[in-house]
């Protein structure tokens, strides 16, 4: 263990306290708080499902999903606690990301001309 504790010491700035092996201890009602948000975002977007709303539909799934990606990044992976430099990072990637995805769909609907037209009035069963 003092093995350990010294050669903890000598990574960084001297920061590291004796006896404390985990840089980030979060209280377990935040660990908590924090995993019924996601539970009941989780939930928010099951029950989102069953309406229609049209094209809003995917924003609010994909809001919902960023903001669940935003708490696990932030308390989970500790980028709240975390140097401000690697926050910019990982945002900037997801910005990017964002930057792909949408630049690929709308690609994607700009040179395709297949679509598959579905009838709802038509429902076929299968007797076997």
């Amino acid at each position: 263990m003092s093995a350990h504790n010294s050669a903890s010491s000598d990574h960084g700035s001297g920061e590291h306290r004796e006896g404390y092996d985990f840089a980030h201890p979060l209280p377990l009602p935040i660990l908590f708080g924090v995993f019924a948000a996601l539970v009941f975002l989780t939930i928010v977007t099951v029950a989102q499902a069953s309406f229609d709303l049209g094209g809003l539909d995917v924003v609010i799934v994909m809001a919902i999903a960023t903001v669940k990606a935003t708490l696990v990044v932030l308390f989970f992976m500790h980028v709240l606690y975390d140097k401000p430099f690697n926050a910019v990072v990982f945002i900037s990637s997801f910005v990017f990301l964002a930057i792909f995805i949408i630049a690929t769909l709308s690609d994607s609907r700009l040179t395709s001309d297949d679509t598959i037209l579905v009838d709802d009035a038509v429902v076929t069963t299968s007797d076997s």
